[in-house]
């Protein structure tokens, strides 16, 4: 088994200095202010080594599933080392995440008078289209070098899909998919003992647990299909839940500054809007936050001053 790297490991230093110039390009696309160098010298440059020595040339791509919750910066680090394992290490790769996969307005409208108001909120397990992101992976998989694949996409702001003529595409087949996901990997909730009302979303709008326990079901069905794919499942664990409250609104003020259109920005959340939102996803969120680093191959730490460190590897 390969080691993993080490930043102060000269395959390590060579690597990002070759790399920088790109990723600070990157940062700037993304609108990341004040990248810090030590997270590329630290965090990006030996996952990246490390996934480039381990996973050798394959018939078929690895899937990497990227966890944490949400603004955690799972998304972020992918591209990150998306870019540098395509444009450095000649190991094509792309990525996609969870959030693209959704189900539409009109299946959650459905699901919404069949089991519960609170199902037509995207976002917790039963709110995602999974089998469009088995079929893309199939695809990938099966891709020729000139085989040319729809990536899906989704609008937030207008809580729906692009339409596919302006999905992003693929061409050929890569080396690595990475997927990011605020559940990925993760396993059902036990329901012997399911606690009472978690927070005062469900509080007032399922006291009975039918909207979360829906959910927990969904989460162990084709859920579980998908993640039993993963070649490597890295976690990024925060410290706590009041961390993940603050980063989705980091990450809502991120969004509005990549939005030039007048009527998306009227549609970008509230603070209020958005601590309502992660309500949604709290009790799974502590579970995940308990329980996933034990069989996680990968975790990062980050701290309350965005600061990440590796805390985990196999």
């Amino acid at each position: 088994m390969n080691k993993f790297p080490k930043s102060n490991e000269i395959d390590s230093q060579n690597l990002l200095e070759n790399s920088t110039d790109i990723l600070f390009n990157l940062a700037e696309q993304l609108k990341i202010e004040n990248l810090n160098k030590q997270y590329l010298s630290e965090i990006v440059i030996p996952l990246s080594l490390y996934f480039h020595n381990h996973f050798p040339k394959a018939d078929k791509p690895y899937l990497l599933c990227f966890t944490g919750g949400q603004g955690s910066g799972k998304t972020t680090l992918s591209f990150f080392v998306q870019k540098v394992l395509t444009e450095i290490l000649n190991r094509p790769s792309m990525g996609f995440s969870i959030d693209d996969i959704y189900k539409s307005q009109e299946e959650r409208k459905i699901l919404a008078k069949k089991i519960h108001p609170l199902c037509y909120v995207r976002g917790v397990p039963g709110t995602h289209d999974i089998n469009m992101g088995l079929d893309l992976i199939e695809k990938l998989s099966c891709a020729e070098p000139n085989t040319v694949t729809k990536i899906p996409s989704f609008c937030k702001p207008e809580d729906q899909h692009y339409p596919q003529n302006k999905w992003p595409t693929y061409i050929g087949k890569p080396d690595f998919i990475f997927f990011d996901a605020w559940c990925g990997g993760a396993r059902p909730l036990p329901e012997e003992n399911w606690s009472p009302p978690y927070n005062k979303l469900e509080m007032e709008e399922d006291p009975n647990g039918i909207w979360s326990k829906w959910s927990n079901k969904e989460l162990s069905k084709d859920y579980q299909t998908l993640f039993s794919m993963f070649d490597l499942l890295l976690m990024i664990k925060v410290p706590s839940m009041d961390f993940v409250y603050e980063s989705r609104w980091i990450q809502e003020q991120t969004l509005a500054k990549t939005i030039s259109d007048p009527a998306l920005k009227d549609k970008i959340m509230t603070k209020e809007e958005v601590y309502r939102f992660v309500m949604h996803y709290e009790r799974l969120t502590h579970y995940i936050l308990e329980e996933l680093p034990s069989f996680s191959d990968i975790v990062l730490s980050r701290d309350g001053e965005f600061k990440f460190s590796i805390s985990k590897t196999p």
